[in-house]
């Protein structure tokens, strides 16, 4: 306390200074009106640049959460865009019972976008695609076999054998999930094997990865007699319950006659940088019980799974 008082008495004069300087500046303000709005004018341009400088600061470091926020509303968005398996069924083409228990259950219908099959209510419109949105964590792209890592995981629903999309594109299937985060087979890896189709035309093949350039393919199975053209979009067939029909995967960027083989050899430029990839959206499908047991039945492979 006495080396306060010491600090005050020696520095009084500037003190007594600095206060009546301060007590002048206030009544100049506070009696002169032009004095008055020229000082609150100037505040005002002072604090609004501090306030802009700490608005910048503050949405800096709030990037992530806005990035999180923005990721899910892009993921309900994607959603809607992806046609359901029952979206091809047209209510009006369908046969109906004009009975009183048909036409009481027609009036019943939950919303426009539904039919009624044999008393049963269908949606038309069902979204059988419903998106996780994730973030990489972790991604590989010189290897044979390329994987990533995604901050998602059986607690937030995911589980192995679900396909991952990008902004851009296809990006690859679910392989192994832990209780917070999963591991994903990219379409950069040799048993990689995705359904795809010619979106001109709707000649079906299928894409892999040859193990060399991270930002090409092949699609392989198009038959000789077909008529390609370079920069044709290759999008997915639906074939299989992994990813929607119609995304995009590539656009085609050379293909060649080979003597000794039936088909094209097509060399697809990828859509998605991989090199570049931050977040992704795992595709939720709806078990299709029924077809699966089907196919397993007929010793049917589905599309797009990894090989043994």
């Amino acid at each position: 306390m006495s080396n306060l008082f010491a600090f005050l008495f020696r520095y009084r004069g500037m003190l007594v200074f600095a206060l009546l300087e301060v007590a002048s500046l206030y009544l100049l303000v506070r009696n002169s009106t032009y004095q008055r709005a020229a000082f609150f004018n100037s505040s005002n341009a002072y604090v609004g640049q501090i306030l802009d400088v700490r608005t910048q600061i503050f949405d800096y470091f709030r990037l992530v959460s806005i990035n999180q926020g923005l990721v899910q509303e892009n993921a309900l968005l994607r959603q809607q865009l992806y046609r359901a398996d029952l979206s091809r069924r047209e209510a009006d083409s369908l046969p109906v019972p004009q009975d009183s228990t048909s036409r009481a259950r027609m009036a019943r219908l939950p919303h426009p976008d539904s039919l009624l099959l044999g008393l049963r209510t269908l949606p038309t419109r069902d979204p059988d695609y419903p998106l996780i949105a994730a973030r990489v964590v972790n991604n590989s792209l010189r290897r044979v076999d390329n994987y990533l890592t995604l901050n998602v995981g059986t607690q937030q629903g995911i589980r192995p054998g679900m396909g991952v999309l990008a902004a851009a594109g296809v990006v690859g299937r679910v392989k192994v999930a832990s209780e917070h985060y999963s591991t994903v087979t990219s379409i950069l890896h040799s048993k990689t094997s995705i359904s795809a189709k010619i979106k001109r035309d709707g000649t079906f093949g299928s894409i892999k990865w040859p193990g060399d350039d991270f930002t090409h393919a092949l699609l392989d199975y198009i038959p000789r007699q077909n008529k390609l053209v370079r920069g044709d979009t290759i999008v997915t067939s639906g074939y299989n319950a992994l990813f929607p029909e119609g995304v995009i995967i590539g656009t085609i960027d050379s293909f060649v006659k080979e003597a000794d083989k039936n088909f094209w050899t097509v060399r697809v430029r990828l859509s998605v940088d991989f090199s570049k990839l931050t977040y992704v959206y795992v595709v939720n499908p709806r078990p299709k019980v029924e077809r699966d047991t089907l196919e397993a039945k007929a010793g049917m492979k589905p599309e797009g799974e990894e090989r043994p």
